[in-house]
């Protein structure tokens, strides 16, 4: 059955609402761990009834180990004449993401080992991280460094590294079925409006939506969780139960000016590759790429042992964009309509998800009288409508689902199924089994 669209927020709706839910998650020092990503849950638990997941650190889960948890209270670093060089209180990409403490005096040629800069605009602040190997560090913009004096430099982080937890947010909505589609954002990335505040934002919109629907076929899993040590958290815990999965998608970057973008699952050839690709094919400039080994928690869905139908989809892709990872992305950069149009665009995939169907035609002998059936126009000439008619009594011989049919045919998959529902209403067609 097609969703109840009646509950669900229109495109400029839902933009505002996203956009105003990012900016009071963007000040929020997020990372894999810690705190900040509790703050971001909670947020997000606000708007819908998530429940909070910890995996300890030390934990095994699959060929990886949950790190310490990293918690950061300030860092600054104070310039030879005593004036403030950088302060995270103003941003919390000066600081090295999972920076160890550090309280210290090092010379200019010192501190420039430990300062990151943008390797391509000299204005920008870059985001950098080391999860996984213990160092201090600094971001700030390479005009800012290349100004400093030499003399000797006061660097403070306040930060700690120890044993807690990693967390993820998740938010189960049960459908008729047990069959699961998986929506799945990674929530560790601080003070990045695209990259992937956006993801963050536009899935608690999306499950806000499907709530509140009455009646859905698929039940849905909402996953927010940190990048890549997340994803294996969940997939370690719920390796006898992925069987259940069957359509996911990752999102990220949502929120920019760009047309869409959707990668492919590994497999390249499952429900969710071709209702999105659907879709899109209906959306100017869009792209639908091959699988590639690269990109966000995709990678960890459809690694070989679990093969599971993931794409990733993004309206411009992370590391394709010149703000990507830096200062420059934004709440300036990520706006209302694009947010509103990228909901938007994820709930038709839904509704292709809930109301496909496969039908077999109960009169394949010859083309049923359509006229008499007030299903036809008295006048030749044809329309669309009348086309999607023909298409779906045509293919609807138990092998085809109605997303089959649009594609062949060109049509829209909402052309199609209003068709096999009037079909279906006149005794003309029947679903299969």
């Amino acid at each position: 059955m097609p969703l109840d669209r009646t509950t669900i927020p229109d495109a400029a709706t839902a933009g505002s609402a996203i956009h105003r839910r990012m900016g009071e998650m963007f000040p929020i020092c997020r990372s894999i761990t810690g705190d900040g990503l509790r703050e971001t849950l909670r947020l997000v638990g606000r708007d819908v009834p998530l429940e909070m997941v910890e995996t300890p650190t030390g934990a095994q889960v699959l060929d990886w180990t949950v790190p310490d948890e990293w918690n950061i209270r300030g860092a600054w670093i104070d310039g030879p004449d005593g004036k403030r060089v950088v302060d995270f209180a103003d941003s919390n990409l000066h600081v090295l993401n999972y920076s160890v403490p550090v309280d210290t005096v090092v010379s200019l040629e010192e501190l420039r080992e430990h300062v990151f800069t943008h390797p391509e605009n000299p204005d920008l602040v870059p985001y950098r991280t080391s999860y996984y190997v213990e160092r201090w560090g600094f971001c700030m913009s390479r005009r800012q460094l290349d100004a400093q004096a030499p003399g000797d430099y006061h660097v403070v982080v306040d930060s700690t590294l120890a044993p807690g937890a990693t967390t993820y947010g998740e938010l189960v909505v049960e459908g008729s079925t047990p069959d699961e589609v998986v929506l799945t954002t990674y929530a560790c990335h601080p003070s990045l409006a695209n990259d992937n505040l956006s993801g963050v934002a536009v899935l608690t919109e999306l499950a806000r939506a499907l709530a509140a629907q009455t009646r859905l076929r698929y039940t849905y899993r909402f996953l927010w969780s940190p990048g890549t040590i997340g994803a294996l958290c969940w997939l370690a815990r719920h390796r006898d139960t992925v069987e259940r999965i069957r359509h996911g998608l990752v999102l990220s970057c949502l929120g920019d000016p760009g047309p869409f973008t959707y990668k492919r699952s590994r497999r390249g050839d499952t429900g969710i590759d071709q209702a999105v690709a659907h879709v899109l094919g209906h959306r100017q400039g869009s792209r639908v790429l091959d699988w590639f080994p690269y990109g966000g928690d995709e990678r960890q869905f459809c690694s070989p042992g679990f093969d599971l139908p993931f794409g990733a989809f993004s309206r411009t892709p992370a590391d394709q964009f010149p703000e990507y990872h830096s200062s420059a992305d934004n709440l300036d950069f990520v706006r209302p309509e694009h947010l509103g149009d990228s909901f938007a665009t994820l709930i038709d995939v839904v509704d292709v998800l809930e109301s496909n169907a496969t039908y077999t035609n109960l009169s394949p002998y010859g083309e049923p009288q359509l006229g008499r059936r007030g299903l036809y126009r008295g006048l030749g000439g044809g329309s669309s409508e009348e086309m999607a008619l023909l298409w779906v009594l045509s293919l609807s011989d138990g092998t085809n689902s109605l997303l089959d049919i649009a594609v062949r045919s060109g049509l829209s998959f909402a052309e199609i199924r209003d068709a096999g529902e009037r079909l279906e209403a006149h005794d003309l067609l029947e679903v299969s089994t």
